[in-house]
């Protein structure tokens, strides 16, 4: 099929399938120590194996972990590197994900759009840019009271919609494609149980992005910190000049980091930054977490060494208090594995242009799985998903940049078949 052909396909079923999947609730838990984080995760993973299956994929499957894995067969008699498309079945902690109803505003015109289960949720033209680009398409939000879930609820939607396609145009000629669906990828632990040998794939795309167009080679590299603060703790009616308070510290810790720097308030591109998640205790101990990004992996251990020294600097006021400092690493930049393998980014790059588009190349101030996947061996850009306002309840995405989503996964499909 020529790429003509491939973009005259006009049977989308993403916008309806994105419909769908939104209303399943899939919202992940930090604070659950199982795989999948919630169980409810794999409602969504068990519909799409039905829809799969029915598709004519005859292996896909939902493991105990809640990972979906499936192969559309190869149709060509080349010798082809199997390519994964991957997205994360949960949304984020950071809004509810519960009772979802996707609403679809047609021929948008440019207007402010006020989701009607809360006036006071406005998606403001003049405060998203890609709005400007989105004349005449149909966007689709939530209501008001929850996030949409197009975080990646829209990439879920684009790989099943292009599966359908490639079984029901056997013309599209590929080599073996995999589908990987995970759970847990916003709590940071979207990878943790994925099986590659299963995958078996060579090279991977995420669709996890924003504007359409647009495919990621950088991600940070990220680090936590917990920063444990132990005190003195004496009745309040005894305590002059014994107490010495973990909470207090704790503040005055935080109150000293650079605020014009170093921040996720004050940074942007490339900027790295500190910055605390979570502070919680009592007189005698107190804890705060913190997340450390840059894009340079060298530069997270100048990051933590300049925490930890603010953090002995309020301390030395304390003499009869301590503290630990545990660092653990979370991702590294996935351009230190991409840049291995340039021919990824071409192929995804011309699969955009092919697909219409202009490709932009982009660096993620975040991580993906794709972070991860690149340093278990499975090397792994992003590509668009065309969701925007990610987490939060003004998230939105445009039904026309999801199907130019599908066209890209088409095009990257018979691109490694042709080359």
């Amino acid at each position: 099929m020529s790429n003509f052909e491939i973009n005259n396909i006009n049977d989308f079923s993403v916008s309806e399938r994105f419909q769908r999947y939104v209303q399943i609730d899939t919202q992940s838990d930090s604070n659950s120590p199982t795989c999948p984080s919630t169980d409810k995760q794999k409602n969504l993973g068990k519909l799409l194996v039905e829809e799969l299956l029915a598709f004519g994929i005859s292996d896909a499957a939902i493991d105990d972990n809640g990972y979906v894995y499936a192969t559309i067969p190869s149709n060509t008699e080349k010798s082809v590197p199997t390519i994964c498309f991957c997205s994360h079945m949960d949304t984020s902690p950071d809004s509810s994900g519960k009772d979802v109803k996707p609403l679809v505003h047609r021929n948008y015109q440019g207007q402010d759009l006020v989701l009607p289960d809360d006036n006071n949720i406005i998606i403001k033209y003049t405060e998203h840019p890609d709005l400007a680009n989105q004349i005449g398409n149909n966007i689709i939000t939530a209501s008001g009271t929850t996030l949409l879930g197009a975080d990646d609820k829209a990439g879920i939607a684009e790989i099943m919609d292009a599966a359908r396609l490639l079984m029901q145009h056997p013309e599209i000629k590929h080599g073996d494609i995999k589908i990987l669906f995970t759970p847990d990828e916003e709590i940071g632990r979207g990878v943790d149980k994925a099986d590659l040998k299963r995958v078996g794939a060579d090279f991977a795309y995420t669709m996890d992005g924003e504007k359409a167009g647009t495919i990621e080679d950088e991600t940070f590299s990220a680090d936590g910190a917990i920063l444990t603060i132990h005190g003195v703790s004496v009745h309040p009616g005894f305590a002059k000049g014994k107490m010495q308070s973990a909470i207090k510290i704790a503040s005055a810790i935080i109150e000293a980091l650079p605020q014009d720097r170093l921040s996720p308030e004050s940074t942007n591109k490339k900027d790295g930054f500190v910055h605390p998640t979570n502070i919680s205790g009592t007189v005698e101990k107190a804890e705060i977490h913190f997340i450390i990004r840059d894009h340079n992996t060298a530069n997270l251990a100048k990051h933590e060494s300049e925490l930890e020294s603010i953090a002995k600097s309020i301390l030395a006021k304390y003499p009869n208090c301590s503290y630990t400092f545990e660092v653990k690493e979370q991702y590294r930049n996935m351009k230190e594995i991409l840049d291995q393998f340039p021919q990824i980014m071409e192929i995804g790059i011309e699969a955009i242009t092919r697909a219409g588009m202009k490709a932009e190349r982009r660096s993620i101030r975040g991580g993906t799985d794709g972070s991860r996947l690149s340093f278990m061996g499975l090397p792994c850009p992003n590509i668009f998903a065309g969701g925007h306002a990610f987490h939060g309840k003004q998230e939105w995405v445009s039904e026309q940049d999801m199907q130019k989503a599908v066209l890209t996964i088409l095009h990257v499909a018979t691109l490694w078949e042709e080359k």
